[in-house]
């Protein structure tokens, strides 16, 4: 592939509510190598605040972070705060309540919805904002999130967060969440060889919500598109365009509709060009398919 004319603007925009982002955005997680995400030894904290502004400067303009990114040396939000603040007018930053850990890194049980707005003030502390453009709610095990969502819709009346979205939900819990308040984004793993989401991507797309897949990069083992191994067929389609197996991926995510987001995270310089690059690749009809087989068997 060309490196001569990188922009994560090739991809197209979507709108978030009133807030355009570029199609081809970034995930923070990576860059703290966090033991808590499998993630390995972090990264040298300068070049990751330098990976950030190079983010930007290749047209970046959607970050995706969560106060529970950190590991022993490293915190997403305070890297992200460090490498951008005062941050650019048209950057969003989207974040993740639910979850939490303690200053050791032990997970916490999921929030309660009383807590949520301590989690929220959290981030905000963090990123060094006075509100948060998008956040997530991110649930485990809940049959129904009502509760919790509309604490968070609270909060957003109140003037602390923006826009909202939901993660790791089931197609009731997106109908739970409309019937409080706008849902801008779902937030759900999906890839090649992942695609059990697939009734909510197609839903999503058809509410022009938008759809926002974590572990795009990975398989159905979760790093085999990141581990430098991959499937033939994935091989294959890369070879032909000269280009990585991640490229292919990150290509096929985002030609699964208009709504569709990407956010791979890496805290290698080089791995950072490679996929802003993916967001010009396309993909035939036929390389689409052959890949499509590979989610259905997935």
């Amino acid at each position: 592939m060309s490196t001569e004319t990188i922009s994560a603007a090739a991809a197209g925009t979507w709108r978030l509510g009133d807030l355009t982002v570029n199609r081809m955005g970034f995930g923070a997680m990576r860059l703290t190598g966090s033991a808590a995400f499998d993630l390995g030894t972090p990264s040298d904290r300068e070049r990751s605040i330098a990976v950030l502004r190079r983010a930007v400067d290749l047209g970046v303009n959607h970050i995706d972070t969560a106060a529970f990114y950190f590991s022993r040396l490293r915190s997403a939000n305070e890297l992200i705060n460090r490498a951008l603040a005062p941050y650019p007018d048209d950057l969003v930053i989207a974040t993740k309540v639910g979850p939490g850990r303690d200053p050791s890194g032990e997970w916490l049980p999921l929030a309660r919805p009383d807590q949520l707005r301590g989690q929220v003030e959290e981030n905000l502390r963090q990123l060094g904002r006075d509100h948060l453009d998008l956040v997530y709610l991110r649930q485990a095990g809940l049959d129904s999130i009502a509760e919790h969502f509309g604490a968070l819709a609270e909060l957003r009346e109140a003037g602390l967060i923006r826009h909202l979205g939901i993660s790791n939900v089931r197609p009731e819990h997106l109908a739970q969440a409309q019937a409080i308040a706008p849902v801008v984004s779902v937030q759900n793993r999906y890839g090649v060889g992942a695609t059990r989401s697939r009734g909510l991507l197609r839903t999503c797309g058809e509410q022009a919500i938008a759809f926002v897949p974590f572990f795009a990069i990975a398989g159905e083992g979760r790093e085999s598109g990141a581990s430098g191994t991959d499937q033939d067929e994935v091989r294959a389609v890369a070879r032909a365009y000269g280009a990585t197996p991640a490229q292919v991926r990150l290509a096929w995510t985002l030609q699964l509709g208009p709504h569709v987001l990407a956010i791979p995270g890496t805290g290698n310089p080089d791995h950072l060009t490679e996929n802003v690059a993916a967001a010009a690749l396309r993909l035939t009809d036929e390389e689409l398919a052959r890949l499509d087989a590979l989610s259905d068997a997935g």
